[in-house]
């Protein structure tokens, strides 16, 4: 879901509604799984669905409500400790690697902690025209990433099921046959990436600034995996001069010989989706590759991963328009229709993509003032 260019100009009723809508889409994710489903956790990495719903309340009660509506009460003190992720200028926080171990508060209670937060956001938004509207909208963008976030780590958590349940059963996949790719070219030049409007954008977004770039070609849409089998088939994961020193170490250490979630059997490779176990489409979009075995494969197909600097040029100007949520597909969707000439396609929706970048601030970055 797109949420309006920037909430400050918005009428009262508009910035209600924004509100309201993220936030009853996160409980929609939660609602197909079981009050056990939303406690555990698969992995240190992962947290529990039940941890998400709060966790999202807790930033808009400690950073909107607290500072804003005099003698607003918290809904439960203890939640301080427990919700807060790694906001260190909050105070303390419970370990992550231990949020699978809190059966209480149980999922009830944390709905309660919902409903009786949402309720005090929306006074605060008809009594007040301006108070805490920009974290807010920080809180809202913040949720919906915590939204994806939920999906990600249900995922891990059914797979580690021997029953291999789905989470949504429908599969709204249809065949499409995959489209060679393309490679678009771009000319050497100064660059400007980074954002510089006046509506939302993270602070590691900005500030907008000027880059060098040589001459480069990226391809027309995103690798297959079609394309990833036949790495695998001409012993990708056995060959070292193709991996990164640490990419082989990681190799070797994990046992890797596919993606995360794929198993084969009787010669075909299945994975593991949102919507259940199914033969894996050779056209849809690879996912679920670490950065060494995207730069790996690179390699093997004689290219490289672009830079930060040559993806934002590639996608400038392209609309923002793709697979999200809302599509109702769980898993990357085959391309439906060639882009236009010197396009990019899926360049938003379906699949992350991988860069050679490293994650560094830009040029003349400043953080935001305040805890969060």
């Amino acid at each position: 879901m797109e949420l309006q260019a920037s909430l400050n100009g918005a009428p009262r009723d508009e910035r209600a509604r924004a509100y309201l809508a993220v936030r009853s889409a996160t409980e929609a994710l939660a609602a197909p799984l079981s009050a056990e489903d939303c406690t555990v956790q698969s992995m240190p990495d992962a947290s529990p669905v039940k941890w998400h719903l709060a966790h999202t309340t807790w930033f808009f009660e400690t950073f909107v409500l607290e500072p804003h509506p005099p003698g607003y009460r918290p809904f439960d003190p203890a939640f301080r400790v427990l919700f807060n992720s790694y906001y260190n200028a909050v105070g303390p926080k419970h370990p992550r690697p231990e949020r699978g171990m809190l059966t209480r508060p149980g999922l009830e209670r944390v709905l309660e902690y919902r409903a009786y937060v949402d309720e005090h956001v929306l006074n605060l938004l008809e009594t007040s025209s301006t108070a805490g509207l920009q974290i807010l909208e920080l809180g809202l963008h913040h949720e919906q990433q915590h939204q994806e976030l939920v999906l990600t780590d249900v995922k891990h958590l059914l797979s580690r099921n021997p029953e291999k349940p789905a989470y949504h059963p429908q599969w709204p996949l249809t065949e499409i046959q995959a489209r060679k790719p393309r490679w678009i070219g771009f000319p050497a030049g100064i660059v400007e990436i980074g954002e510089e409007g006046t509506g939302f954008a993270f602070d590691n977004e900005r500030p907008r600034h000027k880059a060098w770039l040589d001459a480069f070609e990226i391809a027309s849409h995103p690798a297959t995996h079609g394309d990833f089998i036949a790495f695998i088939e001409d012993g990708g994961y056995r060959r070292p001069e193709l991996w990164l020193s640490a990419g082989w170490d990681a190799v070797c250490a994990n046992g890797w010989q596919a993606p995360e979630y794929w198993q084969e059997r009787d010669g075909r490779w299945f994975t593991f989706t949102l919507h259940g176990e199914a033969p894996v489409d050779p056209n849809t979009p690879i996912c679920h590759v670490s950065f060494y075995e995207a730069d790996a494969f690179a390699r093997w197909k004689g290219a490289r991963l672009p830079t930060e600097a040559e993806w934002e040029t590639a996608v400038g100007g392209l609309a923002i328009e793709g697979n999200f949520m809302e599509s109702g597909a769980l898993h990357p969707l085959a391309l439906r229709e060639a882009p236009p000439e010197g396009a990019l396609a899926q360049a938003f929706g379906d699949v992350w993509e991988w860069t050679r970048s490293d994650y560094a601030p830009y040029p003349g970055y400043a953080p935001a003032a305040g805890a969060v």
